[in-house]
């Protein structure tokens, strides 16, 4: 993210109106490798391929916020791995991690792994600290100390039907592994903040929480999250979830969350109601349907549809419902930001070129 990028989503988060629409996209290992040429397998172990595709897609999309940007990740693999979860990989597919309790007992045996050692987590910290100086001369700087959520670690540990029944058969177990990991993430954000002092927020990805009621969000989720959030004083507090998201955009606030996308089943206007005004919403055109497989005119017309309604266009990122998709080609993500052109500049046109449907690939 540059320093301009930067300024505007703080811009957006004090609630100043930024004209033209800002546009953000999260974007990974599910999208970005096969956008920018290689296998799945080659953007990981390879830093150079890594970084070349990272830096292609901010050079090729000026228009778009990546969130977070120059993402250091191992898929699902990243924290379960300084678990001891086996993580399974192919050329092609999303890396795996079977997971390593198979009785609500085996937490007793659970421990704080050292995220300065154990795992994947120094290869990620090494990653970045090699590529700083490249994405720096870029003009861009790293941003964000990222992580998944409590819930979502313990569904790789110990299943995400096993979590869902354990709150209710099993609470103090669970208790006991959520305590344990959330400990483990305030270690691992404020490592790499403390490694890397341009980082100014925090960005946690949890879907778990989709599938919880009011009442147990209140008990098993809403406390560790906030516990993350809290732990390090930081610009932006950036939550992901994009299964049901009515419990979560009801306590965003009270969580000390300032940005949050969400599932393109629910409308910016009704997760306006239900967040209040002092979150910004990032979303919201379907991910897959829309933005992957759909023709650029769709996505326009999508990204337009999605703020009928919203007489108030402050505390809004245009993006889609979850994060880029596979095979989501140039000419939609071009399309994406002529569309929010149409809501938000007036005569003023989209700094992408919206008559070049070139491709990397």
């Amino acid at each position: 993210m540059n320093d301009s990028q930067w300024r505007d989503l703080l811009r957006v988060i004090d609630g100043e109106p930024v004209d033209p629409m800002p546009v953000g996209l999260i974007i990974d290992s599910p999208w970005l490798p096969q956008w920018a040429g290689s296998s799945i397998l080659d953007y990981f172990h390879d830093p150079d391929i890594w970084l070349r595709a990272n830096l292609q897609a901010v050079q090729r999309f000026e228009r778009i916020t990546f969130l977070p940007g120059f993402w250091s990740e191992y898929g699902m693999c990243t924290e379960p791995s300084a678990f001891g979860g086996k993580c399974i990989w192919s050329e092609n597919d999303f890396p795996a991690v079977e997971k390593m309790l198979h009785e609500y007992s085996d937490i007793d045996r659970l421990t704080k792994p050292d995220c300065r050692t154990h795992g994947l987590l120094p290869f990620v910290l090494k990653r970045l600290l090699t590529a700083r100086r490249a994405i720096e001369q870029a003009g861009h700087q790293i941003r964000f100390a990222v992580a998944r959520g409590p819930l979502n670690i313990a569904s790789y540990l110990l299943g995400p039907t096993e979590v869902l029944i354990g709150l209710k058969t099993e609470p103090e177990k669970i208790h006991q592994l959520l305590t344990v990991i959330t400990e483990f993430l305030v270690d691992w954000i404020g490592l790499q903040a403390k490694t890397v002092e341009s980082i100014d927020g925090i960005f946690l990805l949890d879907d778990l929480i989709g599938f919880m009621g009011g009442e147990d969000f209140d008990q098993f989720a809403a406390p560790y999250l906030k516990a993350v959030f809290d732990s390090q004083d930081v610009s932006v507090r950036f939550l992901h979830n994009d299964a049901n998201g009515v419990i979560t955009a009801q306590r965003l606030s009270a969580m000390g969350v300032n940005l949050f996308n969400f599932s393109f089943n629910h409308s910016i206007a009704e997760m306006r109601e239900l967040a209040g005004d002092s979150v910004v919403l990032l979303g919201n055109i379907p991910p897959r349907d829309v933005l992957a497989v759909g023709t650029p005119e769709e996505v326009r017309g999508s990204v337009v549809e999605s703020m009928q309604g919203i007489a108030d266009r402050r505390r809004i990122i245009i993006s889609c419902g979850g994060g880029a998709p596979p095979g989501a080609p140039t000419e939609n993500l071009l399309a994406m930001c002529e569309g929010a052109d149409l809501i938000g500049a007036g005569d003023r046109g989209c700094l992408c070129d919206p008559t070049d449907k070139s491709s990397p690939t």
